[in-house]
């Protein structure tokens, strides 16, 4: 069974892994080189924390344990693999009582989300007049880039191959309209009988020229970087208004408070979201107001050096949920995309998806992930074709 992923990000480097295992034949293939796109401006999350009771979360629940076991597998110290948790503070006392409802639902699922009277019980340095938050001790973090090449490093190592400058151009279809491999830009053709879409932000532009279109946009973030510091921040710690941001439609700009240390020293401050296409300019304004923000919630900031700017894209869909799985327009072709700005954290159980797909071991993706499934759009489609 050979099977081409599209895509050497975190995810697609994920599926190569998880499929390698299998004994599933692996080509790789992307315009770039490993964990450049997508995966290189993000902060690394793995996060319970930001996700109500659904898929998602049972997606999120899965894969912080195949996390783990990756992280036995390849040595926690190579890709930073940090078991940190997290902590969520309101910034009012309406906040708060909206955090604490929000983690109660959480806690029905199996999350461990444990009420803060003090955030600074486990956050000294945050700001004194918080009136409380929420511990969630499950929340990790790891280094995207170092966890995207060492998951493919070790799929080639058990015979995939990975091949760096290569943009697929379409889908080569068999007399039945089946999938058997792709025709890149250079006019080569390349045999699968799989086709997996793990394009991150470009996974709508690679699905449509493979005859399955999925509605994944970009969606433009930033972070700033710190200079190094001694560590001070022992927790991924975010403002309560960051969850609605990320279950925002709103193509405006959103902004709240996302802070991090690094194995490194340097502070990470996000998130920013907003749908200017692949627009690449930088907004001062956004710079200032999370900078703005950061400060509010650890002093200590205003007197530290902002190194640099970093922004990207998140693959971005409409219903904020993942695209994982066949789609029955294309018979062989399977996605793996639009999980917006929770890829990295959700990639170990997106392979683990993808490779139950392709071997036919549907015990994993059956159920609660069937909501997943691309066929969702067609169903939207033709219910509007209704109206």
């Amino acid at each position: 069974m050979r099977t081409v992923v599209i895509g050497a990000g975190i995810v697609g480097s994920a599926c190569a892994e998880a499929l390698t295992r299998a004994g599933v034949e692996v080509i790789v293939v992307d315009r770039l080189p490993v964990g450049s796109g997508t995966t290189s401006r993000g902060e690394g999350n793995i996060l319970v924390s930001d996700k109500g009771p659904g898929p998602e979360l049972a997606l999120a629940q899965l894969s912080r344990r195949l996390w783990l076991e990756i992280g036995d597998l390849l040595g926690r110290d190579t890709i930073e693999l940090e078991e940190k948790g997290g902590v969520v503070v309101a910034t009012s006392g309406a906040g708060l009582e909206s955090l604490a409802a929000f983690a109660a639902t959480q806690r029905s699922a199996g999350v461990t989300a444990e009420r803060l009277d003090d955030p600074r019980d486990l956050e000294p340095h945050l700001a004194p007049d918080l009136p409380g938050g929420v511990h969630y001790p499950e929340d990790m973090q790891v280094q995207p880039v170092l966890a995207a090449a060492r998951l493919l490093e070790t799929a080639c190592r058990r015979g995939a191959t990975f091949r760096s400058g290569v943009e697929v151009a379409a889908a080569v279809t068999s007399e039945r309209g089946e999938v058997s491999g792709i025709r890149t830009a250079a006019g080569e053709v390349i045999e699968a009988d799989v086709v997996v879409n793990a394009a991150g932000t470009w996974g709508g532009v690679v699905g449509e020229r493979l005859g399955a279109p999925v509605p994944v946009l970009p969606r433009r973030g930033f972070i700033l970087v710190t200079e190094p510091l001694p560590p001070l921040l022992r927790h991924k710690v975010y403002s309560a208004d960051y969850v609605d941001n990320v279950g925002s439609s709103d193509a405006g700009l959103e902004t709240s408070c996302v802070i991090e240390g690094t194995h490194g020293g340097p502070i990470l401050i996000g998130a920013s979201r907003e749908r200017v296409g692949f627009d690449t300019s930088l907004d001062v304004d956004i710079v200032r107001t999370l900078a703005r923000q950061a400060v509010a919630l650890f002093p200590f900031l205003s007197d530290v050096q902002l190194l640099r700017t970093y922004r990207g894209f998140r693959p971005y869909c409409p219903d904020h949920l993942p695209v994982i799985g066949p789609d029955p327009r294309a018979p062989g072709v399977l996605h793996a995309c639009g999980h917006e700005g929770a890829g990295i954290g959700l990639a170990a159980a997106t392979g683990r998806l993808i490779t139950d797909y392709v071997t036919g071991d549907r015990g994993v993706s059956d159920g609660e992930f069937a909501a997943l499934l691309p066929d969702r759009f067609a169903a939207t489609a033709r219910a509007e074709a209704r109206r």
